[in-house]
């Protein structure tokens, strides 16, 4: 018999769907709670509101970011692989989703940066992958044209860029330029 999803996982894992491929703003209450298959009671008892079910939704994807990476790393011991698998790990996010995106750049996008708990979720998430990066930079033997904290700076925007690039044009052809470009960098 399968397990009994508790009634706050089936809430956000529904509202997880319908915000990262519908939209935060065209996602409605009423829609939540009938895909979840809940009283409006359940919904609230669990997030005061749809902006605490926003939040939570962010927290998971954080969550869930960096677990994914971390299990598509496995094996790669070398800071040069676990650079390469970085975009590679970029790429099938894009290539899974169907080239819905990044979470994160998506509820921006959407809402804008007048919710602070929201602007600050998204800036922590973001910065902590900056400060992955810096760390396996750091850990290379590499004495290119730059220093090392300047080039994991710039391989972070250029993934970040490369990524919504993706989802405009639904194809990674702007991730492979920069995984061949940082390859090239730090060989």
């Amino acid at each position: 018999m399968p397990e009994k999803v508790k009634v706050r996982d089936r809430i956000l894992n529904v509202a997880t769907k319908l915000f990262y491929h519908q939209g935060f703003n065209q996602t409605g209450i009423n829609q939540i709670i009938a895909e979840a298959n809940i009283a409006i009671g359940s919904l609230y008892n669990h997030f005061p509101s749809k902006n605490d079910l926003l939040l939570a939704y962010l927290k998971k994807q954080e969550d869930e970011w960096f677990e994914g990476l971390e299990k598509f790393s496995e094996g790669a011991n070398h800071p040069k692989e676990r650079i390469l698998r970085f975009v590679d790990f970029r790429i099938e996010q894009q290539q899974q989703s169907d080239f819905s995106g990044c979470p994160f750049i998506k509820i921006i996008a959407e809402i804008g940066t007048q919710d602070r708990k929201v602007q600050q979720l998204v800036e922590d998430h973001k910065y902590r992958q900056r400060m992955l990066l810096h760390g396996l930079f750091r850990q290379l033997d590499y004495d290119g044209p730059m220093d090392k904290k300047l080039l994991a700076d710039n391989f972070f925007l250029m993934v970040e860029g490369a990524t919504v690039n993706s989802t405009i044009s639904r194809n990674i052809q702007a991730l492979e330029s920069v995984r061949k470009f940082i390859k090239k960098m730090i060989s």
